[in-house]
């Protein structure tokens, strides 16, 4: 591949337009985006046919909201001053100069974008507007412009005392694990465990940690199937969190959480990363596991719904067909789906133990993303603009399905899709993880395990 080497012209107008060409050119020296870019910036962005995918255009109709617009703003940078003829021309013509203006623009149009990637299926040319806005949000990082929400939770993973995003120490967690058997055992009869820091398991588990807060039944689920199916796996105490957010805006981030996985599968001679229900956590470790640690000497990566179809394929999951008799419909996180990695799977399992599930339309590949997408989710100062802008047309899918249980298994996905129901008057939704519909549809008799009795109100 071609070496490419960069140079930053003398630039005397502001302070912070030079830091934001200096980081550029770092960035460009020490990574791969040169030969992106290079391409990029000899095709034509221009077309906008990308915004017929675009659901934050379809409900603004605003033209920083069009994929190519804002994947432009960008190259104009990158040919104006990486380019030898965008340095030529600039001389001979007065060109675009960069200025602090043009960047606030960029920062607002980036953070905008939830980079589901949906975009990129509208593109004659292919360009990926997604990978685009996420280059665009490490520069801007690099220069200190980055959303408040994702520098405290990156800080807490690594440099914080817990060294997680939630901050939960070890204490904390070991007690709800605790909890969380004993609510198995009383309510199912169930001698689950949560292990931990067990040495030589097939699998190390990383849920996002706020599932420890928030989502005791996707978890109770999570434990009840590894239980039943006789599962090799532990929780490490060194590290335990799934949530990788320099995903969002900052690969040297990325590269640093991701390694605290794999360090903590070699202090526990594990062999796998068994991953929770959470899309980016999954998408992080799948695909940068291998990119940051090891090449294909990096350790496998297992999303935990992968686990359970696998099981329910095998005879080792029994679960009750029709167990769940609401009417269930399934979101498509954007970070497992719109590769084709996990589609079919989670579908499956629910067409197995539901009565009634219907598909949003359209889903799998070509699913609408939440709303909350790349990070936006955690950013509470501008939910409306979530819920609204972003997450309208998602909440138009679910009203159409007509369904109880909406199965969300993405920590983000969660959030996002609870705060979309509630602020489109979707009040009878129940937002929910795919493992609690089926710790609720588990064949216990079929394991020899007797249920509780329950009175006739349902109560044990």
């Amino acid at each position: 591949m071609k070496k490419y080497a960069y140079y930053v012209e003398p630039y005397n107008e502001t302070e912070r337009p030079r830091r934001f060409l200096e980081a550029f050119a770092a960035i460009l020296k020490h990574s791969n985006y040169g030969f992106v870019l290079d391409t990029y910036s000899r095709t034509s962005t221009k077309c906008a046919r990308c915004a017929c995918n675009c659901q934050v255009f379809e409900q603004s109709g605003d033209p920083r909201d069009v994929p190519c617009y804002r994947t432009e703003l960008l190259l104009r940078v990158y040919r104006r001053y990486f380019t030898l003829n965008g340095t030529l021309r600039a001389r001979l013509f007065n060109g675009f100069v960069l200025t602090d203006d043009y960047i606030d623009e960029m920062a607002e149009a980036m953070y905008r974008c939830t980079a589901c990637r949906r975009c990129k299926f509208g593109c004659p040319m292919g360009v990926d507007h997604g990978l685009m806005t996420h280059l665009s949000r490490w520069i801007l990082a690099e220069i200190g412009i980055v959303p408040k929400a994702l520098v405290v939770a990156t800080r807490e993973q690594l440099q914080g005392k817990t060294g997680n995003t939630s901050a939960i120490p070890v204490v904390a967690l070991k007690d709800t694990c605790e909890f969380l058997e004993e609510e198995l055992l009383e309510n199912y009869n169930l001698p689950a465990k949560f292990p931990m820091d067990v040495e030589g398991a097939e699998y190390v588990f990383f849920p996002a940690v706020s599932d420890y807060l928030l989502e005791p039944d996707t978890l109770m689920g999570n434990a009840a199937v590894m239980h039943l199916t006789g599962g090799s796996w532990t929780i490490g105490t060194g590290y335990y969190d799934g949530i990788n957010y320099g995903l969002f805006y900052n690969d040297a981030l990325l590269d640093r959480i991701v390694s605290k996985e794999a360090q903590e599968i070699k202090r526990l001679k594990a062999k796998k990363a068994l991953i929770g229900e959470c899309g980016h956590a999954s998408r992080s470790a799948k695909a940068f596991l291998p990119t940051f640690c090891g090449g294909k000497n990096a350790p496998p990566v297992i999303n935990i719904m992968e686990y359970s179809h696998k099981a329910l394929l095998d005879g080792r999951l029994k679960v009750k067909s029709g167990a769940i008799h609401e009417r269930v419909t399934y979101h498509d996180p954007c970070n497992i789906a719109r590769s084709k990695w996990i589609i079919n799977q989670p579908r499956e399992l629910l067409e197995a133990i539901c009565k009634d599930f219907v598909d949003m339309v359209p889903c799998g590949q070509m699913n609408i993303c939440c709303g909350g997408g790349a990070g936006t989710v955690s950013v509470d100062e501008i939910r409306s603009f979530r819920t609204g802008i972003g997450g309208r047309t998602k909440a138009d899918q679910i009203r159409k399905t007509g369904a109880k249980y909406l199965v969300a298994p993405c920590a983000n996905c969660k959030k996002q899709l609870r705060e979309v129901c509630e602020d489109n008057e979707l009040h009878d939704v129940q937002v929910v993880g795919l493992h609690d519909l089926i710790l609720k549809a588990l064949d216990l008799e079929a394991y020899g395990i007797t249920p509780p009795k329950k009175d006739d109100e349902g109560k044990e």
